[in-house]
């Protein structure tokens, strides 16, 4: 740096770097660089011209520029409109940002004057790099033929090292920063190295474009010369007098004439096919059009399967392939009937609610054997987009029609019997609700003409069994729900897993692991001890897991032991499967004061649950433990004024809640416990705590409380029943208003228990509590 230092006005520049010996004109319109181009205009006329590292700051400070920068002479000044100027420079010298003042209105700066080092640069060096420089230029102008005709024969004609690297700096049309880098150069070697590096870049990516170009240009010309063949062919052929072969849009007609769709089906793919023989064959758009036209001559319209309508049949497919589900199996059987007898029939939208692994997407696939259906499978978990169920606008690129017309092109009938597979994990975002497009789906009256985006033709759908499955309805829409028939397919008892596991599972995993009926066979009680102790949910599925579990190790066995078969029992089944994995709390051994055993419904069965009260000195709080949700905690409110309420029958002070702390805790902590079923357990158990009455250790109970004690029915009575059993509870308390789910209830659940219905808090505690003679 030399030692001279000036102060003179700056101008921050955005996307621009001005070199010494450069001559340019910019336009100005920040109000400090119109009031630093007026300032210098009043003085000596200099400028410092400093570029920003980022040109989106408005307002930049001195850690936004760059330090080296360039003071110019201002040339000329013209203001425009807008109060913009602009500004005619040459660039002077290199200098040096020192300091900054940003004092109103313009920029000021401290400027060191930069001069570069020194070299020991001899002239025979500084001859070669000369013409080194030259001759790359003379490569770059054949690679880019903007430069050839102005700017290089200009180039060529410098005799210096040190003019021509400044003038390939200012004439080429570098970006800024590559000219704030050459402005930095601290020597002439470094300027050179950065001139000659960028040169070779520059070169480099011309080339690279110009293969590209190339490479399109010759796709181009091929695809037009077998057009220009193609053509000649033609006229050939004609001359020779020979047949013609079909083309596309001919082969479309043809096919059109032989389909079974509607005149306005018709109309449409006549009017497409048209437009498709007047596109060139190679285009874009000819592409997406044949794609459109060959789904559309793909559908099914009005090409229907025959159904097999012998309900006898069908009675012994579903009974061959499923165990119970009664239910299920009338209501199919019904809907037979009634087509046979009325030779149509409208097919119903029925949904089939129930937990995980129970069978239900199974039903569907025995549906339709039973029926001779096409079965078309359509997994709606995770689908948030409308357009997966109406399909896409055919002008989108990478249209396709939604999954309904989809399926209805796999099944090749417009009649099979379709899946709708997890309903209920349907959901909603931006783009669409696709819950509301289902609705046109699922009504009879108006699935008669479905409408697909992609498709843009009306199907019917009025002729398609439709099943869907869903293991809760609570996310499913009120509207939607409406529209579809409800079959709750409950949990199976232990006695029902039993016949699955002999009838199915067992069968079917050996197949599966490649064993033979009598290689391995199981006991009845070794598949009871594997239902019991091994697995612990409403379906089956993981029973079906264990059974596989067991079939591996058996495989094992005879590879590596040659034994001829194995019989799996109660004894042997640790061996195979381990340790018992699940154990059932059962009832108390004693009556206890506090602490009552509930009833819980969970999304694999039933379960019980063991509420227990404490009572301590304090001031009348209510503590609440076992991760209980808000439903939970309201129960417990509601119950506690209950008790309150309550208390002067027992002769209880009434500033007892006063003085005493009411803790209720649900052990397993850990586990998030949540529903309206657990009121008149917690009722009871406060009650008892209170009064210091044990309750029987043989009873539980649920259902849920009001304020004035009265007691409200709940749902999954069968699951929580069955878990009573599990658990040997002898006396189940259940509420009077769920009497028509009591009826339901097979014989082979309820036995061995006493179930009694209840209305009142009066009734639960009469038959809850020991009695005071001990009776």
């Amino acid at each position: 740096m030399g030692e001279q230092v000036i102060t003179i006005p700056v101008v921050a520049l955005r996307g621009l770097t001005v070199l010494p010996g450069m001559i340019l004109h910019f336009d100005v319109n920040r109000q400090k660089s119109v009031a630093a181009v007026e300032q210098a205009m009043m003085g000596e006329q200099k400028l410092f011209l400093v570029s920003q590292r980022q040109p989106e700051i408005v307002e930049p400070e001195l850690s936004d520029l760059y330090q080296v920068g360039t003071i110019a002479v201002v040339k000329q000044l013209v203001k425009l409109p807008g109060k913009v100027v602009r500004v005619l420079v040459e660039g002077l010298e290199r200098g040096e940002l020192l300091r900054l003042s940003e004092e109103e209105p313009a920029l000021v700066g401290e400027i060191g004057s930069l001069e570069l080092d020194e070299e020991n640069l001899d002239h025979l060096t500084q001859e070669a790099m000369l013409r080194i420089v030259k001759d790359k230029l003379e490569e770059y102008g054949g690679v880019n033929p903007k430069i050839t005709k102005e700017i290089l024969p200009n180039l060529m004609t410098v005799g210096s090292l040190s003019e021509i690297l400044d003038q390939v700096s200012i004439q080429l049309p570098w970006d800024y920063t590559i000219r704030q880098t050459v402005l930095e150069s601290s020597s002439l070697s470094v300027k050179y190295e950065v001139v000659m590096h960028t040169l070779l870049a520059e070169m480099e990516i011309y080339r690279i474009k110009k293969e590209f170009q190339e490479k399109v240009k010759a796709d181009i010309d091929q695809n037009q010369k077998e057009y220009v063949l193609r053509e000649q062919m033609k006229v050939i052929r004609q001359e020779l007098g020979e047949d013609n072969p079909l083309s596309d849009s001919d082969e479309y007609l043809k096919r059109l004439e032989a389909a079974k769709a509607d005149k306005e089906v018709k109309e449409k793919l006549k009017k497409e096919i048209k437009r498709f023989s007047t596109m060139p064959s190679g285009s874009q758009e000819a592409n997406v059009l044949r794609t459109y036209i060959e789904i559309l001559l793909e559908l099914p319209w009005r090409k229907c399967s025959k159904d097999n309508d012998d309900i006898k049949h069908a009675e012994t497919i579903l009974n061959e392939d499923h165990y119970g589900l009664e239910q299920v199996k009338e209501r199919i059987l019904e809907y037979l009937a009634v087509r046979a007898l009325t030779k149509k029939g409208v097919s119903p939208i029925i949904c089939l609610v129930g937990p995980p692994g129970t069978g239900k997407t199974s039903i569907a696939r025995s549906v339709a054997r039973a029926l001779n259906k096409k079965y078309v499978r359509i997994s709606l978990g995770g689908v948030r987009d409308e357009a997966e169920i109406r399909g896409h606008r055919k002008t989108y690129v990478g249209a396709m029609p939604g999954r309904i017309a989809e399926g209805m092109r796999q099944a090749g009938v417009s009649n099979p019997l379709m899946l709708l597979d997890e309903i209920d994990k349907v959901s909603s975002d931006y783009k669409g609700d696709a819950f509301s497009a289902l609705l046109e789906v699922l009504d009879g009256e108006q699935n008669v003409k479905f409408r697909d985006h992609y498709v843009e033709v009306p199907i019917d759908l009025s002729q398609v069994l439709f099943i869907a499955t869903a293991n809760t309805t609570q996310t499913i829409p009120g509207p939607l729900l409406d529209r579809m028939e409800l079959i709750e397919v409950n949990s199976y008892t232990e006695n029902e897993k039993l016949h699955i596991a002999k009838d199915y599972l067992v069968g079917k995993q050996l197949e599966k692991n490649g064993l033979k009926t009598g290689q391995l066979s199981f006991s009845d009680k070794s598949l009871e001890k594997i239902i019991h102790n091994y697995t612990r949910e409403a379906g089956v599925r993981n029973l079906e897991r264990r059974i596989g579990d067991i079939c591996r190790k058996a495989a094992r066995k005879f590879l590596e032991d040659e034994k001829r078969s194995i019989k799996i029992t109660e004894n042997n089944l640790e061996k195979y499967l381990g340790k018992e994995k699940i154990t059932f709390a059962n009832a108390n051994e004693e009556d206890q004061i506090g602490i009552v055993r509930g009833l819980a419904w969970t999304s694999v069965g039933g379960d019980t649950l063991q509420i227990e009260v404490n009572v301590m000195p304090g001031k009348g709080k209510l503590l609440l433990t076992g991760q209980l949700g808000d439903v939970m905690k309201e129960s417990a409110q509601t119950a506690l004024s209950y008790v309150r309420s309550v208390c002067p029958l027992y002769g209880i002070d009434d500033d007892y809640f006063e003085k005493h702390d009411l803790h209720i805790h649900i052990p397993e902590g850990a586990v998030p416990k949540d529903g309206p079923s657990a009121g008149i357990t917690m009722a009871t158990a406060m009650l008892s705590a209170v009064t210091e009455k044990p309750v029987l250790a043989k009873v539980a109970m649920t259902g849920e409380i009001t304020l004035r004690g009265r007691v409200l029915p709940i749902g999954g009575l069968k699951e929580k029943i069955l878990a009573a059993k599990m658990a040997h509870i002898e006396k189940v308390l259940v509420p009077d208003k769920n009497r028509p789910d009591i009826e339901e209830l097979s014989a082979e659940i309820t036995k061995g228990l006493s179930i009694v219905q209840v209305n009142t808090m009066a009734d639960v505690l009469r038959e809850a509590l020991v009695p005071e003679d001990g009776t």
